[in-house]
């Protein structure tokens, strides 16, 4: 397979011209877009499957209740970290390299996790995972980004590459139950290794990526990690133990003073990571914003409504995954149908119309658990479709805008980014919804709040994407 040598730019969204450049034979293009569907696949399956895992990793290794959470949160806190410098560093070592040092690092730690002896270990394998995780993500989202040069063949693409994400999260929690009731918490760990085999021949067939030929940028690649890891720290732990606690206090403040360090840095250094001239493009600034609401109200959502099925009405981990598979199988087609609009009317439109329905959706979750005393289990069922298949409908089309707003070798920049803002919004909203939860006499209010911040988070999101440019894609 060969990859386009002489494409190095996107396409303008506000008025250039499509790329031009040599066709890869349809069966190169869809190597590669296997090859990361796969692993992002892998990605989102592990962050998903483990949480159902976590009572059998007790009776198999001990520790605590926050020991547990670690599980989950090692993870989280290392992807959101690093997802930012891992995009910058492939755009200049290429998006295969990258890739797969990712998934070599990816399927070690997996293994690893599995044969843990002892609770802290997994956690640092965990730590591990997350890493190479957040090397993976925006390699692979710059091979797609590189493999098609047609932009309505990419968008297609894309919207592929998002349904392996929420094919996964859909099934996470469905196959993280199976497997641990079945054989053990251990073999959700243990399937990523052929997995990660079976990804690895197929990004052998694809051609090296292109790199942009410039330094690293060292004192921006450590104010970056540094910001986001006491952010997300912060925000985990503000969660559990209260914003108001020193600690809690102490890693928000770090993470402000290291934003601003990381400001200063980019504005100084002659090839910053991050270009700042970039965030006066409305565009660019409208995506990252976009995706930072959109996690904010449907991860903040669904941990609050698993709770809800968990704690309320007392329902098993696997009962309470299958409440939201009507949601989740619709995700799939509104990800597949959100190219088939673009390429007819613009990627704005599938954005803006997916975006209120989602928004629509959520007011809806809203009014459901306003009745009486307590909303009704099959109507916070049926209204959920609406507020994630929004969303589905959405965001492959705001992935496809803000690729097309940067250029071509910053591919891998512009996925970290917007995963970054994405994993942070995901993040804060768990922690903030968990506070307004914390106590089961007032779990009812807290969940109120919770959706209601949803709602006017993806409405405030809705409104920004109509100022976004209205383009055909090809």
């Amino acid at each position: 397979m060969s990859i386009v040598s002489t494409v190095t730019r996107a396409r303008q969204v506000t008025g250039s011209r499509p790329e031009t450049g040599t066709r890869r034979p349809a069966a190169a293009e869809t190597t590669v877009l296997l090859a990361a569907l796969l692993g992002f696949f892998m990605l989102c399956l592990d962050a998903t499957a483990v949480n159902v895992a976590l009572p059998g990793m007790e009776r198999t290794l001990g520790g605590t209740t926050a020991g547990l959470q670690w599980v989950v949160d090692a993870y989280t806190l290392m992807f959101a970290a690093l997802l930012i410098s891992a995009g910058a560093i492939s755009d200049r070592v290429g998006a295969r390299r990258m890739f797969a040092i990712g998934l070599v690092a990816f399927v070690a730690a997996s293994a690893a996790c599995g044969l843990s002896p002892a609770l802290g270990f997994l956690i640092g394998s965990r730590a591990v995972q997350g890493s190479a995780a957040a090397v993976m993500l925006p390699a692979s989202l710059a091979l797609v980004r590189q493999a098609y040069a047609d932009p309505a063949r990419r968008a297609r693409a894309i919207a592929l590459w998002a349904v392996g994400g929420t094919v996964a999260i859909a099934a996470g929690p469905v196959a993280g139950g199976a497997l641990t009731s079945a054989l053990s918490w251990r073999a959700i760990f243990f399937l990523n290794l052929p997995a990660g085999v079976a990804t690895t021949i197929l990004l052998t067939r694809a051609s090296r990526s292109p790199r942009r030929a410039v330094p690293l940028d060292p004192a921006g690649q450590v104010t970056a990690v540094l910001a986001l890891a006491a952010l997300t720290y912060g925000v985990i732990e503000g969660g559990e133990i209260g914003f108001g606690r020193p600690l809690v206090l102490g890693c928000l403040l770090l993470a402000g003073i290291a934003a601003g360090a990381f400001v200063a840095a980019e504005a100084r250094t002659a090839h910053p990571m991050v270009p700042l001239g970039l965030f006066r493009s409305r565009t660019v600034s409208v995506c990252v914003a976009i995706g930072f609401a959109a996690n904010v109200a449907f991860y903040g959502v669904i941990f609050v409504l698993s709770l809800f099925f968990q704690r309320v009405l007392e329902q098993s981990a696997i009962t309470a995954g299958l409440e939201f598979l009507p949601m989740t199988a619709l995700l799939s087609g509104a990800n597949l149908t959100s190219a088939k609009v673009a390429a007819r009317s613009g990627p704005r439109t599938p954005i803006t119309i997916g975006l209120l329905v989602s928004a629509l959706g959520m007011a809806a979750l809203l009014m459901v658990a306003l009745l009486g005393s307590g909303p009704d289990q099959v109507l916070l069922t049926l209204t959920l479709i609406p507020a994630g298949a929004g969303l589905g409908f959405a965001l492959p089309s705001l992935t496809v805008v803000l690729l097309e707003a940067i250029p071509a070798d910053q591919a891998g920049m512009a996925g970290g980014l917007l995963n970054a803002s994405r994993q942070v919004g995901g993040t804060l909203a768990v922690a903030v919804f968990g506070a307004l939860i914390a106590q089961r006499a007032s779990f009812l209010s807290g969940m109120r709040a919770s959706l209601l911040i949803a709602a006017l988070a993806l409405f405030a999101a809705g409104a920004a994407a109509c100022t976004l440019p209205r383009r055909k894609m090809g």
